[in-house]
């Protein structure tokens, strides 16, 4: 694959807008697909401030829907997985026969709706270690990280190993300054993601409230650890063992990020649908299956679902 290959990223947030503008300035060719923002957009340019330092792209290439999209060799999906029904209408027009689509977001088993949207092209998944978010129309303020790990979707879970294709992506991205991992076994790497993004995610919402306050509050501390310990009992009777380690890692880093209000968090404040099919039902469904007891993530599920529900 070239260096001059094409991106298009779908959802153009906090997530998409930073790593699109980044593949861009890191010399990338890349389109961005746009819905509320784009007539702000067109005008105004898309702008992220950021701890690295700030940049914008005064005139980017976007699109308005699946009409008008050029055909790209990658497709970054970044859409909130509630809006994953787009993607039958999306990914057919946004990505090339043969092309690549790169689903970069949180949950479990979002690369399987990716894949029955867009046949006959080849799935990644990536994760994103970023705090980011979108505060204005087409302006993005990148907090703290940044890096990516990225992994081969197989159809029955088994690990991939290391591909040419992801090992092209990856090179985009790190030209752009952005640090990317490669994941022998995706699967293994979204339950390492999912680490984070179950207590973190749900336990800001139902406390409304940071992560620096989660993490100084013994009680709440220690449940966060306690939900983690969950969520690797379910990837170990998966045959994804997480070592305990691993855990102690998450608890350090979360300990040094910025002040941070998860992605989920600012959706709750904003009366925006919670993602929790993929972070939350999805996890809790294989954990029935291999008969996994999770009683903490069971509770937090079930607290953010009568969150989540109009009143």
């Amino acid at each position: 694959m070239s260096a001059s290959r094409r991106y298009v990223i779908i959802g153009s947030g906090a997530l998409g807008g930073y790593y699109g503008a980044r593949l861009h300035h890191g010399g990338a060719d890349v389109g961005f697909l746009l819905n509320s923002d784009f007539e702000h957009v067109a005008a105004n340019g898309l702008v992220v401030e950021s701890v690295d330092g700030d940049f914008s792209i005064a005139q980017p290439r976007i699109y308005s829907g699946a009409h008008d999209i050029e055909p790209a060799d990658i497709a970054v999906v970044a859409l909130k997985t509630t809006h994953n029904h787009l993607l039958a209408e999306l990914l057919p027009a946004a990505v090339r026969p043969g092309g690549i689509v790169l689903v970069m977001q949180n949950g479990l088993f979002m690369e399987d709706a990716a894949a029955a949207a867009a046949p006959g092209r080849e799935v990644l998944g990536g994760m994103a270690f970023l705090c980011s978010n979108k505060i204005g129309p087409g302006h993005i303020r990148h907090l703290d990280y940044g890096g990516v790990r990225l992994g081969h979707y197989t159809a029955d879970g088994s690990p991939s190993g290391v591909t040419e294709i992801m090992q092209a992506i990856a090179g985009d991205f790190q030209r752009a300054g952005i640090r990317a991992d490669l994941e022998e076994d995706l699967l293994t790497a979204r339950w390492k993601k999912l680490l984070w993004n179950i207590p973190y995610n749900g336990m800001c919402v139902v406390h409304d409230t940071t992560t620096d306050v989660l993490m100084n509050d013994p009680e709440l501390r220690g449940r966060c650890r306690a939900i983690m310990e969950e969520v690797q009992a379910v990837a170990a009777a998966c045959g994804r063992e997480i070592p305990t380690r691993f855990l102690d890692t998450m608890m350090s880093s979360t300990d040094a990020m910025a002040s941070y209000k998860p992605s989920m968090l600012l959706d709750f404040r904003g009366g925006r649908p919670l993602e929790l099919g993929a972070i939350y039902a999805n996890p809790l469904r294989v954990a029935d299956e291999k008969d996994v007891s999770c009683p903490l993530v069971r509770e937090l599920y079930e607290r953010l679902r009568e969150l989540d529900r109009p009143h």
